[in-house]
């Protein structure tokens, strides 16, 4: 399988927004806050900033990664694709991009914590989630290359 990264258009918005929505449906504790349809546009505002990168293999796009200076607003696959080196391909690239990247994900989502934590993102703060719009407990990550803490 052939996949390609790249710069998000804006006729991106209905894959990557479907991705992102089908993540809530599909995950019995994350609650379901938007439509379908404000998730397609959230999507497009964010493609619209620039910070969507998308995995795109024959069938079309599988994944995207929303990075926003150092900080990933976003990472995620279609099910199918989960495991098979794509989502690592998008956090390679970010980490290609900046010294340092920082981002929250959900105590509750077990899987994004360790592919974190595997990839050298260290814990460095925990909430209660009353700060994030699910109001679910989350954990701030950060990942600094070697040698970057020296300037």
């Amino acid at each position: 399988m052939t996949v390609v990264l790249r710069p998000a258009r804006s006729t991106d918005a209905g894959a990557t927004g479907e991705i992102l929505h089908g993540f809530a449906r599909d995950n019995d504790w994350m609650p379901e806050l938007h439509s379908c349809a404000e998730t397609i546009a959230f999507c497009g505002w964010m493609i619209d900033q620039g910070w969507v990168t998308v995995a795109e293999t024959n069938t079309g796009v599988v994944g995207f990664l929303a990075l926003k200076g150092d900080e990933i607003h976003s990472l995620y696959l279609t099910p199918s694709e989960c495991g098979q080196g794509i989502g690592q391909r998008l956090l390679d690239q970010a980490k290609s991009r900046q010294a340092q990247l920082s981002l929250f994900a959900f105590q509750a989502n077990h899987g994004a914590c360790r592919f974190y934590e595997h990839n050298g993102f260290a814990e460095v703060a925990r909430s209660d989630g009353a700060e994030n719009d699910e109001n679910l407990p989350d954990i701030k990550y950060v990942w600094q290359r070697k040698g970057a803490e020296n300037g």
